[in-house]
């Protein structure tokens, strides 16, 4: 049984963990709460690359959650730290939402949404703003073996109140037919953001725990950075995606309001 009780930062998935659409978990405010109390501290780390951390944290403020800025960590940012120093020059075609060029632009990328000469770089995100051009022009610009494709995270799906819809790895998946060509991934599964959040607030790995509803993306994340996971099946992921993907969780638990009784 994974021991609660040594835990101090808790990187915590946002869809299928802590709320699905506008419906939040019952269990998840006391959660949090739960670790404020004992001294710990939790990051909402999210592939998601659609929203601003504004937005998200408009959004859960919304649904009575008190959060700030500090405490998210996005696979934007992830990508943000990883082309810094590599694509500093660089033109980049962005495929992803307004808001996601615009993050890119705040940290001094340039940015662009039309194909045009001198694009070394395609970076794709999750697109809720998705288009056939984009589709096309993605698509062009892989053929060119110079241009350089990142993605800023696999995941298949995203859920909703109602279901899932196509997330950026579906739209990678498209392109790979199309073209033959397959990004490199940034976010989750990768160990990036579980390694950038214990070194920029500090904690050890013993520290740490990252939960969430995916076994590709979450818990693999959480193996990869050699810290303990908590597989919550509130979401996406069925017991069965333990065996099919091969990553296997520390604890496996119903939902966050079961995590929250074993930290009694």
């Amino acid at each position: 049984m994974l021991d609660l009780s040594k835990k101090k930062l808790f990187l915590l998935d946002m869809d299928g963990t802590l709320y699905l659409g506008d419906r939040l978990f019952d269990g998840a405010l006391e959660f949090l709460r739960r670790v404020r109390e004992t001294g710990g501290r939790y990051l909402f780390a999210t592939n998601n690359s659609s929203r601003s951390v504004t937005a998200y944290v408009d959004r859960l403020r919304s649904m009575g959650i008190d959060a700030a800025k500090e405490d998210f960590l996005t696979s934007t940012d992830a990508l943000i730290w990883y082309l810094q120093g590599r694509y500093d020059d660089a033109l980049i075609y962005a495929f992803g939402t307004r808001t996601f060029r615009h993050q890119l632009r705040e940290a001094g990328f340039r940015v662009t949404d039309q194909r045009e000469a001198g694009i070394s770089l395609l970076v794709c995100g999750f697109d809720t703003e998705l288009t056939f051009q984009k589709l096309e022009d993605a698509c062009m610009l892989l053929g060119d073996p110079t241009v350089d494709f990142l993605a800023t995270n696999p995941d298949w799906v995203c859920p909703t109140a109602w279901g899932f819809v196509p997330d950026c790895g579906s739209v990678c998946e498209m392109l790979f037919r199309a073209t033959g060509r397959r990004p490199r991934v940034i976010g989750k599964p990768e160990p990036e953001m579980a390694l950038l959040a214990m070194e920029r607030w500090g904690y050890s790995k013993e520290e740490t725990l990252l939960v969430g509803d995916r076994i590709y993306t979450d818990i693999a994340c959480g193996v990869r950075a050699g810290i303990d996971t908590a597989f919550v099946l509130s979401g996406e992921g069925v017991p069965a995606d333990i065996e099919r993907y091969g990553y296997s969780p520390t604890e496996t638990y119903r939902d966050i309001r079961d995590i929250l009784e074993h930290m009694n």
